[in-house]
């Protein structure tokens, strides 16, 4: 069965610092693959350098700048641009532009738009601890200390509103 997702379906939330849409849940791929889409208001930090250690994930750039930090190396994509994140690498993304960035996000194999989905509904308040918690049950590791150099480095806020 044929399923089109719209631009405006699809789940949208907040994940603090950089936005979420669900586009396909890994139900609906037979756990091969999930979509989502992350918009990101300018010189956002998405998250602190982190790792997965169940998934790859492939970021496709559809507007704007997008920076990643991938093991020691710094990369720049535009619009267009695809970057591929594997699993057991630190890495971390952020808008480095002075405009609206969107990315897809591919996730592969399926199963961590459900981390996505808690952290939406969790207390913004919620601390490091409860989300190194939350990210340990998804088999991703946090380096919280990554963010005010990160920051300081790109010209970064984390959260978006915030200089960190």
């Amino acid at each position: 069965m044929a399923t089109i997702i719209g631009p405006n379906d699809g789940k949208a939330g907040e994940l603090g610092s950089i936005g979420v849409r669900f586009m396909l849940w890994g139900e609906q791929s037979g756990g091969g693959v999930s979509v989502v889409e992350h918009p990101m208001p300018p010189r956002a930090l998405a998250a602190p350098l982190h790792r997965h250690t169940r998934e790859d994930e492939y970021s496709f750039v559809l507007e704007g700048c997008m920076g990643a930090q991938l093991g020691d190396e710094v990369v720049h994509a535009s619009a267009g641009d695809f970057v591929f994140k594997p699993r057991d690498q630190w890495h971390t993304f952020w808008n480095a532009g002075d405009e609206p960035c969107r990315i897809l996000e591919l996730i592969a194999p399926a199963g961590f738009e459900r981390f996505f989905a808690e952290l939406v509904d969790a207390d913004p308040a919620t601390s490091p601890e409860d989300l190194a918690g939350l990210g340990e049950r998804y088999g991703l590791e946090f380096d919280f200390e990554s963010i005010p150099g990160l920051c300081a480095r790109h010209g970064l806020r984390f959260p978006a509103g915030e200089m960190a």
